[in-house]
């Protein structure tokens, strides 16, 4: 199990980060909401990690701490729910509005994000309540908000940025129409793709 990675960002394609750790570069998974805090291309950072292991595929999934790893771990528990879809739902959701939405029971809000229709919202609430109760009470508090980097340097064309971010939804779970209408919606000139992407799964809830 690769549980701990630390090393250079060297290539940042939403969802996907290319992570070089002693001279091997390690493609991981990160929910939207952990890939907003990466520092930029060329500098250092640690991911805790969760591998997963497929017969057609070994896939590596990253967050910015043991938490939110955490929170990945059980809602995989889930039946039904597996690692691309809690990549999804952690990428619409902070682990703390994933804690709200669970707690009062917001079928509305949960049904909203990609994969999730009522069926999956109900069992999620029923499910995820217990194991709530079996973690610790501080896992995500009311300070756990997302600092967001300040925006890169503009190096591509909007046009590229806006199907680029369009991209990273569809490999969410949305459609290929629906990601495009909801990067269209919040379309700004010089908004970089994380941005893009960002302002586009805020609309959404």
């Amino acid at each position: 199990m690769i549980g701990r990675l630390r090393g250079i960002v060297l290539e940042k394609q939403p969802p996907l980060v290319l992570l070089e750790t002693n001279g091997v570069g390690y493609e991981v998974h990160m929910p939207m909401t952990c890939f907003y805090e990466l520092p930029d291309i060329g500098q250092e950072t640690v991911l805790f990690t969760h591998f997963v292991v497929r017969e057609d595929a070994q896939l590596l999934y990253g967050f910015n701490d043991k938490q939110e790893r955490a929170l990945f771990r059980e809602l995989i528990k889930v039946n039904g729910v597996g690692p691309k879809l809690a990549l999804a739902i952690l990428s619409g959701m902070s682990a703390q509005q994933f804690v709200s939405a669970i707690e009062q029971e917001a079928i509305a809000s949960l049904v909203k994000l990609p994969g999730v229709g009522k069926k999956t919202a109900e069992r999620l609430v029923v499910e995820m309540k217990d194991r709530f109760k079996g973690l610790n009470g501080d896992l995500f508090n009311q300070n756990s908000d997302i600092n967001l980097p300040a925006t890169a340097k503009q190096t591509t064309s909007d046009a590229d940025i806006e199907a680029e971010a369009a991209a990273a939804l569809v490999s969410l779970g949305y459609k290929p129409q629906e990601a495009s209408r909801m990067v269209s919606k919040v379309v700004k000139p010089g908004a970089d793709c994380e941005t893009l992407i960002r302002e586009a799964l805020r609309a959404v809830l």
